[in-house]
């Protein structure tokens, strides 16, 4: 997780290249249909539901530019990094891994197989059948609600979270930027909801917040993500747009502190106008799905103003013991939860060793599902605690509605609402590389409840390497794949290894 220090760091890394192979099978063209007789006059509430369901289509959404970015992070027991530090440079190099999403204009339906009825209980490959693919084949639930309406019944002056100023600051030792005197620093920036604006300061400090980054970042995010090409001209226009003067007002030859300034008030004046006049509002019902980059950008503020501050606390591990912490990247998780596993906003996710609790937000953020994690280590779960209640209230200035998170202290072999989450699970990620045997035994039992379907991601295998050891239980209960995963996808190394996927019989 990136401790936004060195400016721009998150896009000089490039992605780490994946080779997916499909192969695509034609169906033959069906037969002409003969000509029907003319139907029967229907009942006059069958017309008007076929008249709603052929009027109501998802308002486009404005193509833009692809971002690179994305941190995907996991966080369970893992062989500890040797410098706390050198993890925090990892996450921000592994933030530019994932790049931005076709947007809704782009989107296609797929149609179900007809020849793959539901039994009665929906399987994970079934729900892959329900969503919708995007021109360049990934998938998007189109049952997914992004809009958190309470984001924009008002403003409420209670929320809380963390302000950028409360951790990089002058009385936090930073120096002013941009040639600001001590009065000139402060500044406020307006987010996609009717929430109150962040309060920053234009300064910089080693592995602080950088203000002019983040700035610049937000108004980028907000025109790309919830506006259509039209009502993002103001911000994004080469020439005259705001993201273009706040860029030339900070750079280092022109310095332009009375230039920046008054193009962020123009953005938070520009903003919160097509706020209240209910195009935020439109834009996000008409989406399924958020960018990558924004999805990143989002977890990064939690880390940053949580985690990042007292990130010291996690290197206080137990070799030898499972009490160890170890961190699966940003594009890590979304390759598995969204390329692989095809997850949906219905579907429940369970992370055993969660840590700080990165991946459960990332779930509930990137898929919208509901997320449990249990994490044992304290100082992880006190952190835990922190990003989530953070997490709630930026989920809110950006207006928006995540799946519901519940994030559990204590051994999950003796949690009652994990092995109650675990019954309904459609995906479980186990971070179990550095677990004793011991405790591997334990969860391939804890795996005897999980429905039938149910995917095991995990960094060791569940299955013994013989096949001759009749008292393996994991070979009797589940079929593993071996994956393997390239280089920049996890905290504790540079170089790439394998993965599990196992699906319960």
């Amino acid at each position: 997780m990136p401790l936004l220090g060195g400016k721009g760091n998150k896009f000089k890394v490039d992605p780490p290249k994946i080779r997916i192979e499909k192969v695509v099978v034609e169906r033959p063209a069906p037969p002409k249909p003969k000509p029907k007789p003319s139907p029967k006059p229907r009942s006059r509430s069958s017309a008007a539901a076929a008249s709603v369901s052929s009027s109501s289509s998802p308002a486009a959404s404005r193509p833009s530019p692809r971002l690179p970015s994305v941190r995907h992070d996991s966080n369970s027991p893992h062989p500890p990094s040797s410098d706390e530090r050198r993890l925090a440079r990892k996450r921000k190099a592994a933030s530019a891994a994932a790049s931005r999403p076709s947007p809704a204009s782009d989107r296609v339906a797929f149609d179900k197989d007809s020849d793959n009825e539901d039994d009665g209980w929906m399987s994970l490959d079934s729900r892959k059948r329900q969503r919708q693919g995007t021109a360049d084949g990934r998938f998007v639930d189109p049952n997914r609600k992004l809009r958190n309406s309470r984001a924009f019944e008002g403003r409420n002056e209670q929320l809380q979270f963390i302000h950028a100023v409360q951790v990089a600051s002058l009385e936090a030792k930073c120096v002013p930027v941009m040639g600001a005197q001590k009065e000139d620093v402060a500044i406020e920036l307006q987010y996609p909801s009717l929430q109150p604006r962040e309060r920053f300061e234009l300064v910089w400090g080693k592995d602080k917040i950088d203000a002019v980054e983040a700035s610049i970042r937000i108004v980028r995010h907000v025109a790309e993500t919830y506006l259509n090409d039209e009502e993002a001209e103001p911000f994004t226009n080469q020439h005259s747009g705001l993201i273009r003067r706040l860029e030339k007002a900070s750079n280092r030859n022109i310095q332009d502190l009375a230039g920046f300034k008054a193009a962020l008030q123009e953005y938070n004046e520009t903003l919160l106008g097509l706020i209240e006049d209910g195009v935020v509002e439109r834009n996000l019902d008409a989406m399924h799905e958020l960018p990558r980059s924004l999805v990143a950008f989002i977890l990064d503020q939690v880390y940053d103003r949580t985690v990042a501050p007292k990130v010291e606390l996690l290197s206080k591990y137990e070799n030898g013991t499972d009490y160890v912490y170890g961190e699966l990247l940003h594009p890590f998780i979304s390759k598995i939860l969204v390329e692989q596993m095809s997850m949906t906003s219905d579907q429940v996710f369970v992370d055993l060793g969660s840590g700080v609790g990165n991946v459960c937000l990332q779930a509930a953020l990137e898929i919208g599902c509901e997320s449990w994690g249990c994490e044992m280590m304290e100082n992880a779960c006190n952190l835990a605690e922190a990003q989530a209640k953070e997490f709630a209230a930026r989920s809110m200035l950006w207006g928006i509605k995540p799946g519901k998170v519940h994030l559990e202290r204590g051994d999950f072999r003796k949690n009652t609402a994990i092995h109650e989450a675990l019954k309904r699970a459609d995906v479980v990620l186990v971070n179990n590389k550095a677990f004793t045997s011991q405790l591997n035994d334990d969860l391939v039992r804890m795996f005897l409840d999980l429905k039938p379907g149910c995917k095991v991601v995990s960094l060791r295998s569940f299955v013994a390497e013989s096949n001759h050891n009749i008292n393996d239980v994991g070979s009797t209960i589940l079929n593993v794949e071996e994956c393997a995963y390239p280089e920049g996808y996890v905290s504790w190394t540079n170089a790439g290894g394998p993965y599990f996927i196992s699906t319960r019989k």
